[in-house]
């Protein structure tokens, strides 16, 4: 086969397979459908290592489970075998989204059928096991290569990796065979590793690993370095051997600089040694050097982007609790990631920042918001919208957008609801996003009659409800009534062209089920049928059970009945049938059957197929008696 129709073949069924799995459960998943299309499109005939390999890289490297599916199902087929090629686009696949069981139990795969495997595929494993804190693994993935293949870069972010996460014994061994032979150390790699040796590791090992780094010539900063061993040692109250340690650096050329300095005098202050601290403030007079942010702006970034946060984190409060210089940017992403752990933490570097009159990015500020109310620390949020506003942070909608948002997600409706004046008050008109959180936490507070003012002050305001308005509204009518209340603003909905959905539709005739309105339940339905079959599809099944569920048993079955099989497919019927023998209502269900066989016996046979498949019902009699009756 020519490579042009080899990628060609590869590329349709690549197409056919994502097309496909659009309609399983869940979406983009392997199912038996699948495999029966694979036999209709004739496969079989011109199934090869390099087909396989071709629809999976670079086709299905995104849709991991359409990638391993047609693995799998190539191993099934007679007379095919799996090689390198199949293996390593498969596990490309896998890694980019960290199915790590699946990744083992092929790499066991590979090592028992002793297939080859390109030196990429075992950087892309490692890098996305290190991503997934599945360390440890990482490390045994590493012992079975050879470190020329893996790179310094891989090497390197495995070495910060296990000496974060703990696994020292380990980095020591990446470490040591890093160094044999002869693979370059970045300052992130040896600077994590060197850091944790401080926690317990004698001074002579410490020292003799930074020799041993400037042997064999990587280019590591030094002033980095050195800060990362003097906070180590102190961190583990080793404040006399960081004091010592401090010419012992500089004449290894890892000049400590001012910080480093500092944090051994904070040691001593903390200790009461008054006379060693004035000592150490002297050294710092005469030996230190200024820090040199760009330096640790990029050792900062490097370290969030390897998502080594705590260490961030602790390297970030040494810059700020010494008031040393540090950039815009770096703090904007020490606010944003350290807030996912220590909300404490990035509330320092947030009021840091705005105590030297600069401010956070709308993006930081909202990461900041959203892992404040994941910690429920209401106060902190309230007080950084209050810093914010003092310093005219909030200047138009987009911002106080945000504002509004993360105050009503927190509850605080009153103080959103507040946010309305004083954006009048500037000349700013709040838009359809501000009325849409302020009404949602109104409605989630049962607080109907402020959320009925709100969509009134919205029209008056020439803002148009959308969707999400409307579906608000909706469902909480529907919910705690009146649901006449509900059927008047889908129709309203109706009227200004706006589109209901599923979740629409669902909410609405559960609701008109529950108060008995069957007539209206039916027009609305009809009305989902005329606006989309396959949306009517997919709310059918619901809506039949919010039928059964009030009792409505003829009702639904005459829907059934009325409808034509594009709309009401197999599965609805079954939901019929299975409440039906739930409530014991026998009669009904055997006239349904008798329909059914009437209008279509195939797809009578198709609803006992799946009948007999329900194993959990709670009165498995009815069923039963169902079937004897198809």
């Amino acid at each position: 086969m020519k490579a042009s129709s080899a990628t060609e073949l590869a590329s349709r069924i690549s197409r056919a397979l994502i097309s496909a799995s659009n309609n399983t459960k869940p979406t983009r998943s392997w199912s038996p459908s699948l495999e029966n299309l694979l036999h209709r499109l004739g496969c079989r005939d011109s199934l090869s290592p390099q087909l396989v390999a071709g629809v999976i890289d670079p086709f299905l490297l995104n849709h991991h489970s359409l990638a391993l599916g047609f693995f799998n199902w190539a191993s099934q087929q007679p007379s095919f075998s799996h090689t390198s090629l199949t293996y390593q686009s498969v596990l490309k696949s896998l890694s980019f989204s960290r199915q790590f069981n699946t990744i083992d139990a092929l790499l066991k795969q590979v090592r028992t059928h002793k297939i080859w495997l390109d030196a990429s595929v075992y950087r892309s494993v490692i890098a996305s096991l290190i991503i997934g804190k599945k360390t440890h693994n990482a490390f045994l993935v590493f012992s079975e290569v050879s470190i020329e293949d893996i790179g310094h870069e891989i090497c390197n972010s495995l070495l910060a990796a296990l000496a974060s996460d703990g696994y020292f014994d380990h980095a020591q061994k990446v470490f040591d065979e890093m160094t044999q032979r002869g693979v370059p150390l970045s300052t992130a790699g040896f600077g994590l590793f060197v850091w944790r040796l401080c926690g317990s590791g004698e001074l002579s090992k410490i020292l003799s690993v930074v020799d041993e780094v400037r042997r064999g010539g990587s280019e590591i900063n030094g002033s980095v370095v050195a800060l990362l061993i003097i906070h180590g040692l102190c961190k583990a109250s080793r404040v006399s051997e960081a004091f010592w340690v401090l010419d012992e650096l500089r004449r290894r050329d890892c000049k400590p600089d001012f910080m480093a300095y500092r944090i051994v005098a904070e040691g001593f202050r903390c200790d009461g040694n008054v006379v060693d601290r004035e000592k150490v403030l002297k050294m710092k007079r005469k030996l230190g050097v200024a820090p040199r942010s760009g330096d640790y702006r990029e050792f900062i970034l490097g370290l969030i982007s390897e998502r080594r946060i705590s260490e961030a984190k602790d390297l970030g409060e040494v810059i700020v609790s010494g008031n040393f210089p540090i950039e815009d940017d770096v703090l904007n992403v020490l606010i944003g990631s350290v807030s996912a752990i220590d909300p404490g933490s990035a509330m320092m570097f947030f009021k840091f920042m705005v105590g030297k009159a600069r401010f956070p990015t709308l993006l930081t500020l909202s990461n900041l918001c959203r892992n404040l109310s994941k910690h429920s620390n209401s106060d902190e949020l309230l007080e950084v919208f209050q810093v914010l506003s003092s310093g005219d942070y909030f200047k138009d909608v987009e911002t106080y957008n945000v504002m509004v948002s993360f105050l009503c997600k927190a509850g605080m409706v009153k103080e959103g609801y507040g946010v309305l004046p004083e954006m009048k008050k500037k000349g700013i008109s709040p838009d359809l996003t501000t009325y849409n959180s302020l009404i949602e936490a109104c409605c989630r507070e049962d607080l109907l009659r402020p959320a009925k003012r709100l969509w009134d002050e919205m029209f008056a305001n020439g803002c148009r409800g959308n969707l999400k308005t409307y579906n608000i509204l909706i469902q909480k009518f529907s919910e705690v009534g009146p649901v006449d209340e509900a059927l008047r603003l889908f129709q309203h909905m109706l009227g200004r062209e706006v589109t209901p959905d599923a979740m629409t539709y669902t909410i609405l005739l559960e609701g008109l089920c529950q108060e008995i309105k069957l007539q209206a339940a039916l027009e609305v339905f009809d009305e989902c049928v005329e606006q989309d079959l396959m949306l009517a599809q997919s709310v059918l099944g619901t809506f039949i059970l919010s039928l059964c569920k009030a009792g409505l048993y003829p009702a639904a079955s005459g829907l059934l009945c009325r409808l034509s099989f594009n709309v009401a497919r197999s599965d609805s019927h079954v939901v019929l049938l299975k409440c039906l023998a739930d409530a014991k209502e026998i009669p009904v269900a055997i006239e349904h059957i008798k329909w059914i066989r009437q209008a279509s016996p195939s797809l009578l046979q198709t609803i006992s197929n799946e009948l007999a498949s329900v194993s959990s019902s709670p009165t498995p009699e009815p069923i039963s008696q169902l079937l004897q009756t198809i």
